[in-house]
């Protein structure tokens, strides 16, 4: 089977060391890699990748007939420019979230896959990264619940887990909460609802943490209604210092039968580690340990890439996750 060859435009979010590093676990090769700026994570970012050759052009990378996908981890608002480009030129995407920070940039995005074939994957990380919500699919497509009638997801962050870059408390640069983070939890809001359109029925954002950052925003929530089911959804910066992880993220999924919850990344007060999925039905109760469950998204990726096929995840499921969140935005930003 043909190997994939890579290519990196943008490392300043750190979710590009996941994002190559379990395309490379799988086979792929990555021979180069651009960033516009020296950012905190260059020096690291070529500690762990020794053997890429950073580049000062992204057109040496962009314009690379050999290479099959690039991967996108750039400041949020450049992120559209850069895979219209690279897709124009024949390349396949895989980018951080959020895919990108307007409704106009995302209308751009959709017309050149349309026109060029190509395949636009946003990385929702908290889906895709985290065995207990793929555990979770399982379930859900089992039965085991009956129908999904709610879903609801919290993202919580710590502002401090390293130092951050200027560009994060900028409204236009990040995008905004429900752009950026909240994207995470309206994609899991479709997948585990089915629905495949929704209403936003309220979207709010605040800033009551850092007056003095004008464009930053610490808390926002989001309720939203689908063609088959209800969500909410509440972000923050509000991780407390003591707390071993960058934020206690839940899900929790309301069915016809009975109910999961996930605790994502820790189980407070008990373990420090994630992955940990509650069940009740009408049968049993029972609680479940994630952590060896396999991550699908990336092989099932590669597949996609090779076999134009869409086994990651529809690409009208994403257009529409980026599309949600960015309406959400939109509504809470006028509303103040």
């Amino acid at each position: 089977m043909k190997k994939l060859k890579l290519g990196v435009l943008g490392i300043d979010h750190g979710h590009i060391y996941d994002m190559l590093g379990e395309m490379l676990n799988l086979g792929c090769t990555c021979d180069y890699w651009w960033t516009k700026e020296e950012t905190n994570n260059n020096k690291s970012f070529q500690d762990k990748f020794p053997f890429l050759s950073k580049v000062e052009d992204k057109m040496k990378i962009i314009e690379d007939d050999t290479i099959d996908m690039i991967l996108i981890s750039s400041i949020p608002k450049d992120r559209a420019n850069l895979a219209i480009l690279a897709m124009q030129n024949g390349k396949d995407i895989m980018v951080d979230k959020p895919g990108c920070t307007t409704l106009e940039q995302l209308d751009q995005i959709k017309s050149v896959v349309k026109k060029h074939r190509r395949i636009w994957s946003v990385n929702f990380s908290e889906r895709f990264q985290v065995p207990a919500v793929a555990k979770a699919e399982d379930l859900v497509n089992s039965g085991v619940i009956g129908k999904v009638i709610q879903t609801i997801g919290t993202g919580p962050h710590r502002q401090g887990n390293y130092a951050r870059p200027d560009w994060f408390y900028d409204r236009e640069s990040y995008g905004g909460i429900l752009t950026d983070i909240g994207s995470h939890q309206v994609h899991q809001f479709l997948i585990f609802t089915g629905s495949t359109t929704a209403k936003i029925n309220h979207a709010l954002v605040q800033n009551s943490s850092m007056p003095e950052k004008k464009g930053f925003q610490d808390f926002g929530e989001i309720n939203l209604t689908g063609d088959s089911g209800h969500g909410y959804i509440r972000l923050d910066w509000f991780t407390p210092d003591a707390l071993p992880t960058w934020g206690d993220g839940r899900l929790f999924i309301l069915g016809e039968k009975g109910y999961i919850e996930l605790r994502k990344y820790t189980d407070i007060a008990k373990k420090s580690s994630g992955d940990h999925l509650f069940y009740a039905n009408n049968t049993e109760v029972k609680y479940i340990d994630c952590t060896n469950i396999k991550l699908p998204y990336f092989s099932n990726l590669i597949s996609d890439v090779l076999n134009r096929t869409e086994t990651a995840t529809s690409q009208k499921i994403t257009f529409l996750s980026m599309e949600l969140a960015l309406q959400a935005q939109r509504i809470a930003e006028n509303d103040q």
